[in-house]
């Protein structure tokens, strides 16, 4: 098995047809205050499989802090994999929408993707605080 795609965006679907539909990936978030309760957003990701590991499989995601911590309940996803008779692999694609990630603090965390338990790939989320940014400059008056 093999992750293609891994990753946090703002929507995701999975259409059939082995298409992945993936807008606005990304991997920091940025806010001036936490906890931060971030809205809606998906998880997105593409796995391919060989000829061999066909079968229903548990898809496990997982989001820990930089302590080892779950931040939110994991993720869940029977996943059933067949490959064509004349095909070497196939691929399967998941889009799990997520109504709100809440992170407790400022710091580095990890999404974790598992397949039947073993841990088969890891992508960071970063969350960093907001710097500061000085108001535009005002135009001077119009003269009289």
């Amino acid at each position: 098995m093999k992750v293609e795609i891994l990753t946090l965006c703002d929507f995701a679907r999975a259409i059939p047809g082995n298409k992945l539909d993936v807008i606005g990936s990304f991997d920091h978030v940025w806010s001036r205050t936490a906890p931060i309760k971030y809205p809606l957003c998906a998880m997105a990701g593409q796995l391919r499989f060989q000829r061999g590991e066909e079968g229903t499989k548990r898809l496990t995601l997982s989001f820990i802090d930089a302590d080892g911590k779950s931040i939110m309940p994991t993720l869940n996803i029977p996943i059933n994999v067949q490959v064509a008779i004349n095909e070497s692999s196939a691929t399967v694609q998941f889009a799990m929408i997520i109504p709100q990630l809440n992170l407790p603090h400022f710091g580095e965390y990890a999404i974790g993707l598992s397949i039947d338990g073993r841990e088969e790939a890891s992508v960071p989320l970063f969350v960093r605080e907001a710097p500061l940014i000085p108001p535009f400059p005002q135009p001077p008056p119009a003269p009289a």
